[in-house]
């Protein structure tokens, strides 16, 4: 009797793996040319798309729908902590990382209240942005050892949110965000036409850092205002 024969079982190739959609929010088109190719060279990630604007940013996560989003501080339109703040509002489940040149010592904690799950410095080796990446994608959180020793801290002992003392970091996000405009150049009215707020919330804001600052002349505030933007893009 001879025997049937059926052939094997094919086996099924494994499923492709699905790569994580990340989004960039950055004003720097090299900048965000080099995240982008950076990312997309990982096995599990990919760049759905990149926007220079906090307003293109928000519509952009309506259309792309992207699985997390990275952020820098300094965007077109309001800053990165007020976007992150309204992504927030409005996606409450999306998971963000802030990557930015700006000294996380004053930015991080901030970011953090605002929503974001981990801040990274610009400076940082390629593979820490990459880790960052893929923490937050997980649930966790990615911050540097140094400032996530000093939240640590400041958590167990139960200070306040922000160090004290009588620098920028008495501000509040929205004075701080005016008291850099201001160091940047811009006049009230311009800040006032960036940030959609009236001229006279502008002028109040002004007085609020006046007095936490301790400064007595607009003057003197901006003059102020120069030399703390210019020792923060070269600390």
């Amino acid at each position: 009797m001879s025997k049937v024969s059926t052939p094997a079982p094919e086996k099924k190739a494994a499923p492709a793996e699905v790569k994580k959609r990340v989004m960039i929010v950055d004003d720097h088109p090299i900048f965000r040319d080099g995240i982008t190719q950076l990312i997309n060279t990982q096995p599990d990630l990919q760049v759905c798309g990149s926007v220079c604007s906090a307003n293109l940013a928000l519509s952009a996560v309506e259309e792309l729908k992207p699985d997390m989003i990275v952020l820098d501080i300094s965007i077109q339109g309001t800053n990165g902590i007020e976007l992150m703040k309204s992504i927030r509002a409005q996606h409450p489940t999306l998971p963000a990382m802030m990557l930015s040149s700006h000294d996380e010592n004053l930015y991080a904690e901030r970011a953090l209240r605002a929503g974001a799950r981990g801040y990274v410095m610009k400076s940082a080796a390629p593979e820490q942005v990459i880790e960052g990446i893929r923490r937050i994608l997980g649930g966790g959180l990615y911050l540097s050892e140094a400032i996530g020793s000093r939240l640590l801290d400041t958590f167990l002992n139960g200070r306040g949110p922000t160090t004290g003392g009588s620098g920028v970091e008495q501000l509040s996000d929205r004075e701080l965000e005016i008291f850099r405009a201001l160091g940047e150049g811009r006049g009230t009215r311009e800040i006032a036409r960036t940030l959609f707020l009236s001229v006279k919330t502008v002028e109040t804001h002004r007085a609020h850092i006046k007095e936490k600052l301790k400064i007595q002349s607009a003057n003197e505030l901006v003059r102020a205002a120069v030399e703390w933007v210019n020792s923060d893009s070269n600390p």
